[in-house]
């Protein structure tokens, strides 16, 4: 099943795309899309139902966040193979975490802002996960139980703030806006194998990034089990797994985003974003 939700800001109605690809509103039998519905019981309910006697939605609605209010929005760096080679850097020998401000999050289609003081805002399309089970100490063999679905991520980073400031990466990861995901949440079986998907990010119409998830240093079940051996992970948690290479701070000269641009970010069987940046 592919989830989104739709309608203007903190208004947004749950909804799924039909086998026709029309949208259709599923809030009179899930009331949100967040830690108390992401969860088997919704999906199987779901699945129970007749989906072509939903409401349909009008496509020209705005499409939001395709969650919300998760508990954590956490992020894993330096996770590409490729992506570690150009900037300079040898691979992690374990995944290096960091935490995104939920006050980040934004739709996919929403526009991003340049935050107050930045010289280095940049780009990073990620896949993301969402926990649809609380995971603790779980094995990679467990880890498929715990995942609700993927969508896209744009990791959106101001790399002076997260690398020159001191401290940790944080300050660089969560400002307004720094987090769009969706449009679609997709379930897991949807993906037929989540290790071989193509990634693809044009700044204006020129291709930044392209990459594929068999890069990943550290696989999309390795990352659940790992993050769960140090703390709880529960439903509605979005994880975003690193980024492949063409990142504005790695090239030569370094490119970074600013007022007008326009992003264009797509990832296999999860649809696309696309972004105007904006100054605060």
């Amino acid at each position: 099943m592919k989830f989104l939700r739709v309608g203007n800001l903190n208004k947004e109605k749950p909804a799924i795309i039909d086998k026709n690809g029309i949208i259709r509103d599923v809030s009179a039998k899930i009331p949100e899309l967040n830690p108390h519905t992401l969860n088997d019981s919704s999906l199987q309910l779901l699945r129970n139902s007749k989906i072509d006697e939903f409401p349909e939605i009008p496509k020209n609605l705005r499409i939001g966040a395709c969650v919300s209010n998760p508990e954590k929005f956490i992020g894993i760096g330096l996770n590409y193979s490729d992506h570690a080679a150009e900037t300079g850097m040898n691979p992690p020998k374990e995944p290096i975490i960091f935490f995104k401000a939920n006050s980040c999050i934004s739709g996919p289609y929403d526009n991003v802002i340049i935050p107050k003081n930045s010289k280095k805002t940049d780009w990073e399309i990620e896949l993301g996960i969402v926990i649809g089970k609380k995971a603790q100490y779980i094995s990679e063999k467990e880890s498929y139980d715990h995942i609700f679905g993927f969508c896209i991520v744009n990791d959106i980073s101001e790399r002076e703030f997260q690398i020159e400031r001191s401290g940790q990466w944080d300050k660089g990861k969560g400002c307004d806006t720094f987090g769009p995901i969706g449009p679609y949440l997709v379930t897991v079986d949807e993906i037929k194998n989540i290790q071989n998907l193509n990634l693809e990010l044009k700044l204006n119409g020129k291709i930044m990034q392209k990459g594929n998830t068999n890069k990943m240093i550290f696989n999309v079940k390795h990352i659940v089990s790992y993050l769960s051996q140090f703390m709880t992970l529960n439903p509605g948690d979005i994880i975003t797994t690193g980024t492949p290479p063409g990142v504005g701070m790695a090239r030569n000269p370094q490119v970074f985003l600013k007022p007008g641009d326009e992003m264009l970010l797509k990832i296999d069987g999860l649809g696309l974003q696309k972004q105007k940046v904006v100054l605060n």
